[in-house]
Parts: structure tokens; C-alpha cells; sequence
């Protein structure tokens, strides 16, 4: 009886100590603007989880759902989910009684100089234990399992827009400098057409031969740019088969940036991202796993109680095993007393743990309002740009048409030619990469509004 009243005023004495470190309420204090400062239109396409069909490449499009399920990166984080899911399976299990079955066998045998006795002895037994979650302690492990098990899946999702975007950035990548040393290899081929012009004319007196040495320092230049594309695709290419999970080098057949469409994407409200980011969704489960953990940390603090139960029996011979078992039952408390401030100073780590997340939490949540931000900036300025980089193009060309017949009429120098062409193969270079830009913009801002992803609670696989 004395050991049973003891026991009951520890748990009294340890309720009072639960109410003084009961959970403290934090709100987030962020203001989150009504509207972005880059509009694109109310009669854009919601962001859908298909997201790269909008571009109207089948190629794409099959690159992109490949690599998302032979991305390495992919599996990695989907290995990442199983963990989390074997994890709270354990958590959860500590909140039902174990139970453990026992069976034994045993013989001695005493000597001495006139007898031998020999003795078998047999055993047979089930043991129960289960600690009483007076203060929230198992069920504190079990919902911070529970919160790292669905941070685990945010980070799946957010390891899948990732790829996926990463796969369509480099994609383009790719056509586009198709593209460019498509151009390049024309403009050489101008540029050896007029070289061939000025050593005709250098043969009768009419070129000199420091225009000679300009046409062929222009032509080693533009085979220097050739070449310099030409390796900048191969790698680009290296990169793209890494993305998707696949060694091969011939995973883009697209020759223009100029058949993809550009499509028209509705932002939304900033205050959308709050359940379409899957990071920012990350982040948060995050903290409710650092807030369970620091109220593992209160309750370790505070006195257990454990509950214990057994059923057996022990007998010489196998078949009198069952006839005369022994039950008991007992109840055991363990309060901390003196840890030199071990259980204090977990309790401070985790509320400091828990504090950082607060701010990462944050820190997450302004990070998703720039990403949209900084793409609605990029997708509105290189569609400015190629607006009027449009109209570039065509005036470089009907220059450099005009350059060659005066040339070749002598009413111009060679000078006057070679700059023309400069600026005409710069103007359709750059309206490429203005190009490349715009899709690239727009696969950044799909990106930033999370990809069509919505915040779904996923339960454990299996």
C-alpha cells in the first residue's frame, strides 16, 4: 500500500510540473500581399500537374514522364517516403502493450565420488509490458513520426517538380542551341561565300590584302563559333541524360524553339502558394515535428509508469508444464531525480530546434512569393524583348542584302560588309536565346506556382 500511495503523489506532483510546461501557441506574422506586381491576364490556363503539355511537343512531353520515373534523384526520395514509413510505423507501435513469449530447457547434473543425480527442468511463458502515456510522451513520438513521414512525402513531390522542371529547362536548352549552330553554320557559309568574293576580286586588284585577311580572320571566327555551340550542346545533352535517369545522347530531335508554343499560365493570388508549393508544405510538416519533439523532450522530464503482466510456468517433466501456472502483475514508476541537467538541456535543444524551423517555415513561405515573382519578371521582359527584337531581325537582314550588292558594286568597303554581317547573325542569335528565354521563364514560373501540385495528407504505403 505504501509503495502505491508513493507512486500516486509523484504522478500528482508530476501533472503540476506537465502545467507549467503545457505547449506555447505561436502565429506566423507575415504579410502576404494581395496581388503580384506582374499580372499576365485572368483568361490564362490554371497550372495543371501536366504542365509540359503546354508547349505542344510530344518529345517533351515523353522525356519529361520518363524522367520522372526513371529519375534517379526521384527514387532516391521515393527510398526516402519508405524510411519515414517504416519510422512511424515504429512510433505507432509503442503505443500498444508487447507482448513476448517464452519457452526453455534446462539439466544439471550434481557429482560426487559416490552418486549422480541428473535434473531436467522445462519452462513455458507469455510476458505483457506497456507504459502509461499519462503525459503524451508516445503519442508525442508517434505525431512527430507521423510529421516526418509527410515532410518526407512533401520532399518527394518537391524532388518530382524539380526533375521535371530541370528535364524541360535543359530540353530547350538543347533545341535551342540546335538551333544556334544552325545559324552559325549558315552564317559561316555566308561568311566562305564572301571570302571566296573578295580573293576574286583580289586576284584583278579590286580587294587589297587587308581585306583578304579580315574575310579569312571572319570565317576562323565564325568555324571558332561553330565549334564552341557544338560543344555546349553536347553538353547540354550530357546533362539531360543525367536529369532522365538514361545514358543516351540522342534524346533531342526538336530543331527550332520556334515550333513550341508559349503558353499562357494564370498565377493565381500569392496567398494560393500556401497549398500549392510542396517545399512549403515541407516545411511546415517540418514544424509540427519539431513542436512533438520538444513535448517528447517536457515529458521526459516527468515520471513513467509502467504496467507489466506475465503468465507461466516451470516444471521437471513437459507434459506437468500447464498445470500449475503462475500469473503476476505489477505496476513500476520511474521519476528522474539528478541527471546533472541532461533532460533539461534536451528539452532546451529541442525548443531551439524547433525555433529554427519557425523561422526556415518562414523563411520558405517568402522564398515561394520570390520565385513567382522573380518568374513573372523574367516572363514579361523577354516578351517585351522579342517583340522588339523581332523587328531587328528583319532590318539586319534587308541590311545585309543591301551590304553584299554594294560590295560586290564596289559602292561600299569590305568594312562596311563585315559589320553588317556581324550585326545580322548577332540579331538571329539573340532572337533564339530571346526565345529560349521566354519558354525557360515560363517553365521557372510553372515551377514557382508549384507545378499544379495540391496539399493532399498521403497515408503510409502498405
Amino acid at each position: 500500500m505504501y509503495k502505491w500511495n508513493a507512486a500516486l503523489a509523484a504522478l500528482a506532483l508530476a501533472g503540476c510540473a506537465a502545467q507549467e510546461s503545457s505547449d506555447e501557441a505561436r502565429k506566423m506574422s507575415l504579410d502576404i500581399p494581395h496581388a503580384w506586381a506582374q499580372q499576365q491576364g485572368s483568361e490564362r490556363e490554371e497550372v495543371n500537374s501536366r504542365w509540359w503539355h503546354g508547349f505542344g511537343s510530344p518529345e517533351l512531353s515523353a522525356l519529361v514522364e520518363r524522367a520522372g520515373t526513371q529519375s534517379l534523384d526521384v527514387a532516391a526520395a521515393v527510398a526516402r517516403v519508405q524510411q519515414a514509413d517504416a519510422r512511424a510505423a515504429y512510433a505507432r507501435a509503442a503505443l500498444v502493450p508487447e507482448v513476448n513469449a517464452d519457452f526453455g530447457a534446462s539439466r544439471s547434473a550434481a557429482l560426487d565420488s559416490h552418486t549422480q543425480r541428473n535434473a531436467s527442468a522445462w519452462r513455458i511463458g507469455l510476458s505483457s509490458s506497456y507504459e502509461l502515456d499519462f503525459w503524451g510522451r508516445q503519442r508525442a513520438l508517434r505525431d512527430a513520426a507521423e510529421s516526418g513521414r509527410q515532410a518526407s512525402v512533401f520532399d518527394r513531390e518537391t524532388v518530382r517538380l524539380t526533375v521535371t522542371a530541370s528535364v524541360a529547362q535543359t530540353w530547350l536548352q538543347c533545341v535551342g542551341l540546335r538551333e544556334r549552330v544552325a545559324i552559325a553554320q549558315l552564317n559561316l557559309e555566308v561568311s566562305e561565300r564572301l571570302l571566296k568574293l573578295v580573293e576574286s576580286r583580289a586576284r584583278y586588284g579590286a580587294a587589297t590584302s587587308v581585306e583578304l585577311a579580315q574575310q579569312r580572320g571572319q570565317v576562323a571566327a565564325q568555324q571558332r563559333v561553330v565549334a564552341l555551340l557544338r560543344k555546349q550542346l553536347a553538353d547540354a545533352h550530357a546533362v539531360l541524360a543525367l536529369l532522365s535517369g538514361q545514358w543516351a545522347m540522342d534524346l533531342v530531335s526538336e530543331a527550332s524553339l520556334s515550333n513550341l508554343a508559349i503558353p499562357g499560365i494564370r498565377e493565381g493570388t500569392p496567398a494560393d502558394l500556401m497549398t500549392h508549393r510542396p517545399d512549403v508544405a515541407k516545411a511546415e510538416a517540418q514544424l509540427l515535428a519539431a513542436n512533438a519533439n520538444l513535448a517528447v523532450a517536457r515529458a521526459a522530464m516527468l515520471p513513467r509508469v509502467t504496467l507489466t503482466a506475465s503468465l507461466g510456468s516451470e516444471s521437471e517433466k513437459i507434459r506437468n508444464l500447464l498445470e500449475s501456472p503462475l500469473s503476476s502483475l505489477a505496476a513500476g514508476i520511474l521519476a528522474p531525480i539528478f541527471d546533472a541537467g541532461r533532460l533539461a538541456s534536451n528539452r532546451d535543444l529541442a525548443a531551439a530546434q524547433k525555433e529554427e524551423l519557425l523561422i526556415g517555415y518562414r523563411k520558405a513561405i517568402l522564398q515561394a512569393f520570390n520565385d513567382v515573382q522573380v518568374a513573372l519578371n523574367a516572363v514579361d521582359g523577354a516578351k517585351k524583348q522579342a517583340q522588339v527584337q523581332a523587328q531587328e531581325v528583319i532590318q539586319a537582314q534587308k541590311a545585309l542584302a543591301l551590304a553584299e550588292s554594294r560590295y560586290k558594286a564596289g559602292a561600299d568597303n569590305l568594312q562596311t560588309l563585315l559589320d553588317v554581317q556581324r550585326v545580322a547573325y548577332q540579331s538571329r542569335d539573340l532572337a533564339v536565346q530571346l526565345r529560349q528565354e521566354r519558354l525557360q521563364a515560363s517553365i521557372a514560373l510553372y515551377r514557382a506556382l508549384g507545378g499544379g501540385w495540391r496539399r493532399t495528407l498521403e497515408g503510409p504505403e502498405g
